[in-house]
């Protein structure tokens, strides 16, 4: 399965990620999607096999930084090809990541299940999203990284090394090296 597209102009993918408004119905950009499903649905179909598990996760993701890769299913990507992990990534069941953007997770980082990086913004004026324009902002998340069950880390985001985000907790603004945050919006509860 090739990200050839054949002949489909790829205007709107170099204005995604280069964080300028794009339309997200465009053609290219869909096709995309629906191959990032494919590969999702490969992943599991290879679940127990484990070298083409893990070439599953290398086609999928954009890099892995080992064969330790680990993501349970079921699992949603907007893309896949736009996340970025190091050694040692374990992604729990439920997990969605909308990689319109770059998405940068470090070594030894570990989802909870159901935690979520959106990259995706739409905008707040009802008529401007009438027009289908939506932005995207990367998300980067530092090494020995625990992001707990159903957090959400929220578009532009930058999480620190060391860090360890609370069940539950929604991720509004940039976390500093070796804290504990929790709560919506998350607010360090202590240094560690």
């Amino acid at each position: 399965m090739s990200d050839a597209a054949d002949g489909l102009p790829r205007e709107e993918e170099r204005k995604m990620l280069a964080g300028e408004p794009y339309f997200g119905g465009d053609p290219y950009l869909s096709l995309m999607r629906r191959r990032a499903k494919e590969r999702v649905a490969e992943l599991e179909r290879l679940r127990f096999d484990p070298e083409g598990y893990s070439a599953a996760i290398r086609s999928l993701l954009g890099t892995v930084g080992d064969d330790k890769a680990t993501i349970e299913s079921p699992v949603f990507f907007d893309y896949g090809k736009n996340t970025h992990v190091g050694k040692n990534f374990y992604m729990n069941g439920m997990c969605v990541i909308l990689d319109c953007a770059r998405v940068d997770i470090g070594d030894d980082v570990l989802f909870g299940p159901s935690a979520q990086v959106y990259c995706a913004e739409h905008p707040t004026d009802p008529a401007a999203r009438l027009t289908g324009a939506e932005s995207a902002r990367p998300v980067k998340i530092g090494n020995n990284v625990w992001v707990g069950g159903g957090a959400i880390i929220l578009p532009g985001v930058t999480i620190g090394n060391g860090v360890t985000v609370a069940a539950g907790a929604v991720v509004t603004r940039d976390v500093p090296d070796n804290v504990v945050v929790a709560g919506n919006p998350a607010r360090i509860l202590k240094h560690v």
